[in-house]
Parts: structure tokens; C-alpha cells; sequence
């Protein structure tokens, strides 16, 4: 699996009460030898205000089809889970290396990197 793949997975609440099957973006490069890849929050729910941290996909995006979401989708940035990839319930897509150099960008501002 690689970085920029969009998947679907069980994502942990903060308070670790539950988890809800939402799509993620994987962060982390392939490490066959790892199970593990870090990844961040997607929702279709789209504040009214949207943060410096967050990135809007709108289905309007010339790379929107290629992700497999469904719908105008936030990318939360600020939301990140090291999970294994066996809980992984399958692949939505890809964002494209210029879109993901955008959330590249949006996790140096969230990690003030």
C-alpha cells in the first residue's frame, strides 16, 4: 500500500470509545515489514470554516474521481491514527502527487513543522 492511497478503515475516536468506518488517506511510504502506516481523518462533512490545517476536496477537483470518494470530502490533517493495515476494509483510490503534496503541506502547519 502506498503513500497517498485512500482507504477505508475503522477510525478510533479520540477518547478511544469506539471507532467508526470512515476513509483515510495513508501517509507513511510502504513498509512490507511493517503492518502499521500512519493516516489522517477524511470527512464529508465540510465546516463553514475551514481551518489553515484542513484541505477541501470538492467534487468539482480535477483530481476528485481518482480518490473514489463520493462526495466533497475535508481532509483532517490534525487527525491521525497509526493503524494496522489488516483492519483496512479496502481501497477507495488515490490522490495525485500534487494533491498530496497540498496535505503535505497542511500537516507541516498542523505538526508546525
Amino acid at each position: 500500500m502506498e503513500r497517498g492511497t485512500v482507504v477505508l478503515t475503522k477510525f478510533p475516536f479520540t477518547d478511544l470509545s469506539s471507532a467508526k468506518r470512515r476513509p483515510a488517506v495513508v501517509l507513511t511510504a510502504d513498509n512490507l515489514a511493517d503492518p502499521d502506516v500512519i493516516v489522517a481523518f477524511i470527512s464529508s462533512v465540510v465546516p463553514a470554516v475551514i481551518s489553515a490545517i484542513d484541505f477541501v476536496l470538492l467534487a468539482s477537483h480535477p483530481d476528485f474521481t481518482t480518490t473514489g470518494l463520493t462526495r466533497a470530502s475535508v481532509f483532517k490533517m490534525d487527525k491521525l491514527a497509526t493503524l494496522d493495515k489488516a483492519i483496512f476494509t479496502g481501497e477507495l483510490g488515490h490522490v495525485s502527487p500534487s494533491l498530496y503534496d497540498e496535505l503535505k503541506n497542511r500537516l507541516r502547519i498542523a505538526l508546525d513543522l
